[in-house]
């Protein structure tokens, strides 16, 4: 992804009076050429409360990737009319068409909250070069001398008449916490419920609304390094914001991206780059994100297709139970993505995932596009009601509720009372996360023999997922560190009882056991660990080939 420079003019027009809430104001665009289509539109409207009558099903064609001649048959002028006849856009038609085949409008504004495009509904633009022509001055950069883009951020110009279709325009939303009802008349708002199968299409208006009841619960992970310097500090002020709202943050600096044997358990909040295809610890069998998380990996192709579980970053991500994402259908260049810091700024003082979206876009006719559910509000619900009551969260993840709140009671100086919420979070919210956070701070306050043993018994009785695979080994760490190198040998015996684990985690925990274990004087296991460290080399480089 390289980084360009540009500039540009926009239309505008007046803005439409609001309905009276927002599910009302939600227009659903479904494919009645493809059944599944229809159906998430119809789960979505049940969920949210959302009329029938908002759904719009059109024939068009069930490929992902069409032209621009298809496009305006069978998308853009249907919908557009539709929306004009049922008065969603505020229009008067004309016995005019543009060079592209639409129709010319006298637009005088619209009342769409929110276009959802459902599963079924084509994804990208093919560049047709019959229709290119000159824009300047965004096509005097030959990064912009393309028609090829999102379908969904074309349709985000759909009360707009005869707009250029090469090149970009520019997004009068960006950056504007309270944007004027002329910048608001200019855009509509779009996200798309989509994934590799309609099933995980339909479920993420279900995630959404589960997370919502109890709040965004989890951990947060932000990669940095990347090949250009905005796109890192986009994601150090990320992490910042993110550290600001008191969630556990690991933050990875270095020159790949996050490695298998990193800590991704509870991945509420994912931000990262820059590689084509997901990797890492997501790619760890058993996978899934917990209810209402937002991931976002950096990539110029990483919404490319959606119907793959492993190709690109959107579809995997949703096909492993994220709630929320955005991503590039093609080469969008870094200055136009979705910024990540503005995307974590609207979300977290309460907008919505469509508006926190277009808040963060710089460009519209383009190639971004936004997966979930438009009126998700992950902070919706605050800390203080969040532990109010731990036993009406779900059991797993109850212990990051209060590890944020402990967090935030260390952050404002109240080290005292965040190691007795953590002690109190393990009575009624026993976790081993919890356990480390806890006893880390016992351990800082002079308290080791207590810290190490809450670690060993919230180790021993936690359950072996992926989630809790790396917690396991900072778990065994913690005990060694803490002269319990017995106690962390049988935490590295019961971590390594889980054969799903991939060669590239087991063999540097192997290794880093088998030191213990020539800590405890126990040469025998070490001796043991060693063998199976060369096998596992061995294993790699037969894998490798001549």
């Amino acid at each position: 992804m390289r980084a360009v420079v540009a500039a540009g003019s926009l239309l505008a027009f007046s803005h439409a009076a609001p309905g009276s809430g927002l599910p009302d104001r939600v227009v659903l665009l479904a494919n009645s050429d493809a059944p599944d289509s229809v159906a998430i539109a119809r789960h979505y409207a049940q969920v949210r409360g959302v009329p029938a009558s908002n759904i719009i099903a059109l024939a068009m064609p069930v490929a992902e990737t069409i032209t621009w001649r298809e496009f305006v048959a069978t998308v853009w002028q249907p919908l557009e009319d539709e929306l004009v006849k049922r008065g969603w856009i505020d229009a008067i038609a004309m016995d005019l068409f543009d060079e592209v085949g639409r129709r010319k409008y006298a637009v005088s504004g619209h009342r769409i909250a929110a276009l959802v495009v459902c599963r079924g509904v084509p994804l990208r633009i093919a560049h047709e070069p019959a229709l290119y022509r000159e824009l300047g001055p965004l096509t005097s950069h030959p990064e912009f001398r393309t028609n090829q883009g999102a379908v969904d951020s074309e349709l985000s110009l759909l009360a707009r008449t005869d707009y250029p279709i090469n090149a970009g325009l520019p997004n009068p939303l960006y950056g504007v916490e309270h944007p004027s009802d002329y910048a608001l008349s200019q855009v509509v708002k779009v996200s798309r419920l989509d994934g590799p199968a309609a099933q995980e299409a339909m479920h993420l208006v279900d995630l959404a609304v589960q997370a919502e009841r109890h709040g965004l619960l989890g951990r947060a992970y932000v990669d940095i390094a990347g090949p250009h310097e905005n796109a890192d500090r986009w994601l150090e002020a990320t992490a910042s914001r993110i550290a600001a709202l008191g969630f556990d943050l690991s933050v990875s600096r270095g020159s790949a991206t996050v490695s298998a044997s990193a800590r991704i358990d509870a991945p509420a909040l994912y931000f990262g780059w820059y590689t084509p295809d997901l990797n890492g610890p997501f790619r760890l069998p058993g996978f899934q994100f917990p209810p209402g998380a937002i991931a976002v990996h950096i990539h110029s192709f990483s919404a490319h297709t959606l119907r793959s579980a492993t190709e690109g970053w959107c579809g995997p991500l949703v096909a492993r139970g994220v709630t929320a994402t955005v991503g590039n259908v093609f080469e969008p260049y870094l200055e136009y993505v979705h910024r990540p810091d503005l995307l974590m700024e609207a979300l977290s003082r309460g907008d919505n995932l469509v508006d926190a979206a277009y808040y963060a876009l710089p460009l519209l006719s383009w190639q971004s596009i936004v997966i979930g559910d438009p009126l998700y509000r992950p902070f919706a619900v605050s800390v203080p009601e969040q532990t109010k009551d731990l036993s009406a969260l779900p059991e797993a993840l109850a212990g990051y509720a209060v590890l944020r709140r402990m967090n935030l009671l260390e952050a404002s100086g109240k080290q005292g009372e965040a190691i007795e919420a953590g002690r109190a979070g393990m009575k009624s919210a026993p976790s081993l996360a919890l356990a480390l956070g806890l006893a880390r701070r016992l351990s800082a306050a002079g308290n080791s023999e207590q810290a190490s043993w809450i670690v060993r018994g919230a180790a021993e009785s936690a359950d072996m997922t992926p989630w809790n695979w790396e917690l396991l080994r900072e778990a065994a760490v913690f005990l060694a560190n803490h002269q319990k190198a017995a106690e962390a040998i049988d935490l590295y015996r019961k971590l390594f009882e889980a054969d799903q684990i991939p060669e590239e985690a087991r063999s540097p925990w192997l290794a880093e056991a088998r030191e213990v274990a020539l800590q405890a004087g126990d040469t025998a296991l070490a001796a043991q660990w060693k063998m199976e460290i060369d096998q596992g080399v061995e294993k790699g480089l037969a894998s490798k080939g001549p």
